[in-house]
């Protein structure tokens, strides 16, 4: 079955924000996300379109959806952009969402804007709620009573102070939808791989508080692959996860008897059974040429993928920073950059709760649902912004995409001609998605197929080739 093949009538757990520009949507995006995703600036209109984030709320899990700033200009013109703006902004976040928070402002005030986005609302039937917000001290409370003729329940918040949230979010989370937890049955699978010695077992073992797997200092103790039950969150949200220890994967032409090339089969096929797939390497030796194949074959398999960068201490004996250390890292695997880095220590215990969250949101993010109207707005823009090539004297023309399926997030994008795609071209599109929809860590995989011609087989992007390149440290600068 399809997993975008859902009830069109059940809502998925989302959570969208709408209100007019400036009055902080962007902010209380970032504030309910817990990091800062969306830009926040005191100009208004900054956010153009929608982005999207899962948030994990004391156990709840949900997509947060942040739009455009709903604006009207003046008099003359206030109802034919009311028509045309308000309704396309807020009908488009609305049409995934289970519930919405409308942002208002406490300091300048009830706007006609807010009157009509709060009447669209409430005639899409998704519960609302009234976020009051720049109520940065109590005594900007008193401006709340003003919204009351929104008829719609009101919290005072700040999000420059994070005033308020805890009472927000207690109403707003109830409204959401049940959903089956597919990870209790079917658990999530994370792979660490890497190089022998790097930290692998002595990750897992870290995370469990508990020697789950032999440690040795003598590489290739690891020979099999070892499943390990771990579970992040509480309650029905939490995510269910396998932990894979793998053998050390050393280069194919240093194996030197049957025992280390099984090792290095099962190693393999663990990458291939993966969801996630966390690449241990070790700071003190930077990373290897080894390090870059093993990257490449998990990005030949379309994995999620999480960069570990172990022993951190002995890097931090040295005085090298990761300010330092993670450019340098980047340059020498450019093609992993959409990849996050956590820069850990098994033995001192730095950075593994970070470790975990990352991999938890690698894994979000690879499951990925994209709403359709917001992908193809994407799409459209990425090619108004910079025009396709031209293959023969024809042009490439991109009409429409849709997903298809998740883990890897999969597009079928309906073109005139696939053979007329580049790679580079091809690139180009999925840096436009990652701007607009984050996919940290996540893989994409665009499938062109021609609309004219739906006979035609469909073109899938070009893998990336494995990089070459020499064994490098990380190097003070």
């Amino acid at each position: 079955m399809n997993p975008l093949d859902t009830n069109p009538e059940m809502k998925r757990r989302v959570v969208a924000i709408v209100g007019r520009p400036n009055v902080g949507k962007s902010a209380i995006f970032n504030r309910i996300a817990g990091r800062r995703i969306a830009i926040v600036h005191d100009e208004s209109g900054v956010t153009r379109d929608r982005l999207m984030t899962e948030v994990n709320w004391d156990g709840a899990r949900f997509d947060l959806v942040d739009t455009g700033g709903v604006n009207v200009f003046d008099r003359e013109t206030e109802r034919d952009t009311i028509a045309a703006g308000v309704r396309a902004q807020v009908d488009a976040a609305l049409a995934d969402a289970a519930v919405a928070i409308l942002v208002v402002d406490a300091i300048s005030g009830r706007h006609p804007t807010d009157e009509e986005v709060a009447r669209i609302v409430r005639r899409s039937n998704v519960p609302c709620f009234v976020a009051v917000n720049k109520c940065d001290l109590p005594q900007h409370e008193t401006g709340v009573g003003d919204f009351e003729t929104l008829g719609l329940p009101l919290f005072p918040v700040s999000a420059m102070h994070s005033r308020g949230f805890g009472d927000l979010m207690d109403a707003v989370i109830p409204k959401l939808p049940d959903t089956v937890n597919e990870t209790i049955a079917n658990p999530l699978k994370v792979a660490i791989v890497g190089r022998p010695n790097a930290g692998k077992s002595s990750y897992i073992n870290r995370l469990l508080n508990s020697d789950r797997v032999i440690v040795s200092d003598v590489p290739g103790t690891t020979r099999d692959s070892i499943p390990v039950p771990f579970t992040i969150g509480s309650g029905p949200q939490a995510r269910h996860y396998t932990l894979i220890d793998t053998a050390g994967m050393r280069s194919v032409h240093k194996i030197d008897n049957a025992v280390e090339r099984f090792s290095r089969f099962r190693a393999e096929r663990s990458v291939q059974e993966a969801d996630v797939v966390v690449l241990v390497m070790d700071a003190d030796v930077g990373p290897s040429v080894q390090d870059k194949h093993i990257a490449a074959m998990t990005q030949e398999h379309h994995k999620g993928c999480v960069l570990v960068v172990n022993k951190w201490d002995l890097a931090q004996a040295k005085e090298i920073t990761q300010t330092k250390a993670e450019p340098a890292l980047r340059s020498i695997m450019p093609f992993m950059n959409y990849c996050p880095v956590v820069f850990i220590s098994t033995l001192t215990g730095y950075n593994m709760r970070r470790s975990i969250e990352v991999i938890d949101r690698v894994a979000a993010q690879t499951r990925a649902q994209l709403p359709t109207g917001m992908l193809n707005r994407t799409l459209d823009a990425a090619t108004a912004r910079v025009a396709a090539p031209m293959i023969g004297g024809k042009r490439f023309k991109l009409y429409y995409g849709t997903q298809t399926s998740v883990a890897p997030v999969t597009l079928r994008i309906f073109v005139n001609d696939p053979k007329r795609i580049t790679k580079a071209y091809n690139d180009y599109l999925t840096r436009c998605l990652r701007e607009r929809f984050g996919l940290e860590g996540a893989p994409i995989v665009l499938n062109f197929r021609a609309r004219s011609r739906p006979e035609d087989h469909h073109h899938s992007a070009p893998a990336a080739s494995k990089p070459a390149g020499s064994k490098a440290r990380f190097q003070r600068r």
